[in-house]
């Protein structure tokens, strides 16, 4: 591990005023979101959807990290370009999800683990070769009566040390992402219960395997109440607890911390950060990792005129640069 390689790696992906574009659905998801705007589901639909996202003018005044998925990471544009080098070429960060989705999780009702780590040192050596300079592995978690349990948060804590473990001997930065599914009627003092707990049994598993945090981040989901909770809560009050919870359970000297969107609105995960950069000095450099909320409108307009990419394009980047003025305080 060249934790000197790590420390410069995170330092672009953190810099402000940039975040990350998680552009690595899987295939079934991806192929979910075109059939509901008419898209037909096709490797080259997907290839040409994709190099619109990767080749928009100025997006890396924004972005300083794409995540891919294994496909994506090995196409190209229509003139043979390689995804990989037209990022480069920006000085954009190349990232991959290495986790293979989830799984139910024996003898616990309603809770998933992550699969993914069989083979996964070598998958990672060639992602390193391709360019790939950090990767990303996701768990979930479910709120409800005794949920998430011990167990659940146990196992997927384990899996995330040794995912790192493996992203840091072949020098590529792990995205460490345990999100708390917005499923649900739950409060958010249960969101912060459940946040709290989770990230206390993450942190210690990832000390107990000597996982070098300057060279990590984590990707995590605010602290909001679920999506069918009766009371509504304003954007400063999500800011507040977000902010006292990661204070309470995550280590100083980590890297960064970035945000999943996690099926809030758009203008939500914008207005949620920019009330966060508002709180005064944070211990952590702290911006987005968005998929949805960043790429929504440009896929909208391309489905509906897949000849306008230039429009799609424009789209794109203004959802980057509102963004982008959240993750410094600045979005108004």
């Amino acid at each position: 591990m060249n934790q000197d390689i790590l420390i410069k790696t995170v330092a672009r992906l953190v810099m402000q005023p940039k975040g990350i574009l998680a552009i690595d659905e899987s295939l079934s998801t991806c192929n979910k979101r075109f059939e509901k705007l008419g898209v037909p589901t096709t490797e080259e639909k997907r290839r040409e959807y994709r190099e619109l996202l990767v080749t928009a003018p100025n997006i890396e005044k924004y972005i300083s990290g794409y995540i891919f998925f294994d496909e994506t990471l090995r196409q190209s544009t229509k003139d043979g370009r390689s995804f990989i080098s037209v990022l480069e070429s920006k000085g954009i960060e190349v990232g991959i999800k290495v986790d293979e989705g989830t799984t139910e999780f024996a003898g616990h009702q309603g809770e998933k683990i992550t699969k993914g780590l069989e083979g996964l040192g070598e998958r990672l050596k060639e992602y390193r070769k391709l360019g790939a300079t950090f990767a990303k592995w996701r768990a979930v978690y479910t709120v409800g009566n005794n949920l998430p349990s011990e167990d659940c948060m146990k196992k997927n804590a384990e899996d995330f040390a040794k995912y790192a473990k493996l992203c840091q001997e072949n020098d590529i930065v792990p995205i460490v992402e345990p999100e708390v599914l917005i499923d649900g009627e739950y409060t958010l003092e249960q969101s912060y219960k459940a946040t709290a707990r989770n990230l206390e049994v993450v942190f210690n598993e990832l000390k107990r395997a000597n996982i070098f945090f300057l060279g990590m981040i984590l990707k995590t989901s605010m602290v909001i109440p679920g999506k069918d909770a009766k009371v509504s809560v304003s954007n400063i009050e999500i800011a507040q607890t977000t902010v006292k919870c990661l204070k309470e359970k995550v280590l100083k000297e980590i890297g960064g911390i970035v945000f999943l969107s996690g099926g809030q609105s758009d203008e939500d995960a914008i207005k949620n950060l920019n009330a966060m950069h508002q709180l005064g000095p944070l211990p952590w450099p702290l911006t987005f990792s968005y998929g949805r909320a960043i790429q929504n409108p440009a896929l909208e307009s391309w489905a509906k005129n897949p000849a306008d990419v230039a429009l799609a394009q424009k789209l794109l980047v203004q959802a980057a640069q509102s963004n982008s003025l959240a993750s410094i305080g600045q979005y108004k």
